[in-house]
């Protein structure tokens, strides 16, 4: 969909949420839940309007930006999931920064989406110097003839679910009580490319995925779940996510030992489950400590993946 273009799938009309939608949350499927009843209630079309790169990606400097929970695509197949008819995926740029909340109304509301009915969250604000916000759309409601609602924020043991949330607790290894955030186990998904294939000749075979994110949202060495590698399901492994400071590091990547499984996965597109943190990233003075430590990361990851399936 070209920018400012309207979709001939909105042409008469759309019932529209405004947002990052980074993770796509338990509040973010609560407003899609609400954007999907009434589009059905109306019979207009469902549409989820977000930015690619997120704004905070595009002023902030790279690896100083918030760690992304998700890619484009992983947002994209979230939203689908969830019912949603419409994804329009607004480029975020010099002129997407300088553009008036006036302009965005007008432009992208109304010119584009052809909105009728709009959900926003209850801190929402656009425009240049984020000037735009509930009180003008109201405004705007009454001149360009579309409805709006908000919603308040979702909590979860008393705590407001949001982006940030889940990102600190990704970061404090608490996978547990983001899951309870996300509705969902949180998960990296990627095709299978070739590294250094070091860990094949250590005993350590990998599927390598590039996370594709300018700054992750968490590192260290986890129990995964991986989707993808076996059409009867998951299998069980220990993955590493981060830059791999023994054996030269740079590029982020994740990297997923599978368990007892034994098969060609390069090109083949693997979703990898975060089930329980085992430690940080280390620099080992040796390859040799190296694999006496990825010896007992296997142990763990086996023994915190069969507490979890029983």
């Amino acid at each position: 969909m070209r920018r400012f273009d309207a979709c001939a799938q909105l042409r008469a009309g759309s019932v529209v949420t405004i947002g990052n939608y980074d993770g796509v949350h338990l509040g973010h499927r609560a407003l899609i839940a609400l954007v999907c009843e009434e589009s059905r209630r109306l019979g207009l079309p469902s549409c989820v309007m977000s930015f690619e790169p997120m704004p905070s990606e595009f002023f902030g400097q790279r690896g100083e930006t918030p760690g992304r929970l998700s890619t484009w695509r992983e947002r994209y197949e979230q939203i689908k999931l969830a019912g949603i008819d419409v994804l329009y995926l607004e480029p975020f740029s010099h002129s997407t920064a300088n553009m008036t909340a006036e302009e965005f109304i007008e432009k992208v509301l109304v010119a584009a989406l052809n909105v009728k009915l709009l959900y926003v969250g209850d801190d929402f604000q656009f425009g240049k110097g984020r000037k735009g916000d509930v009180r003008m759309l109201r405004e705007a409601g009454q001149k360009y003839g579309f409805e709006l609602h908000e919603m308040s924020s979702v909590q979860v043991d008393h705590q407001r679910v949001s982006s940030t949330a889940i990102r600190e607790h990704l970061l404090a290894g608490d996978l547990d009580a983001a899951a309870q955030m996300l509705g969902r186990r949180y998960a990296m998904s990627g095709r299978v490319v070739h590294g250094q294939h070091l860990g094949a000749t250590l005993g350590f075979p990998t599927a390598n995925i590039r996370p594709r994110r300018n700054s992750l949202p968490l590192t260290g060495i986890f129990a995964v779940r991986v989707y993808g590698a076996h059409p009867a399901g998951p299998i069980d492994g220990v993955a590493n996510l981060g830059y791999r400071p023994t054996v030269g590091g740079g590029e982020a990547l994740l990297e997923a030992h599978l368990l007892d499984f034994h098969g060609d996965l390069y090109g083949r597109r693997l979703n990898v489950e975060f089930i329980a943190k085992l430690r940080e990233e280390e620099h080992f003075a040796t390859v040799e400590l190296m694999v006496s430590q990825m010896h007992l990361d296997e142990a763990q990851a086996r023994a915190a993946l069969k507490k979890i399936a029983s």
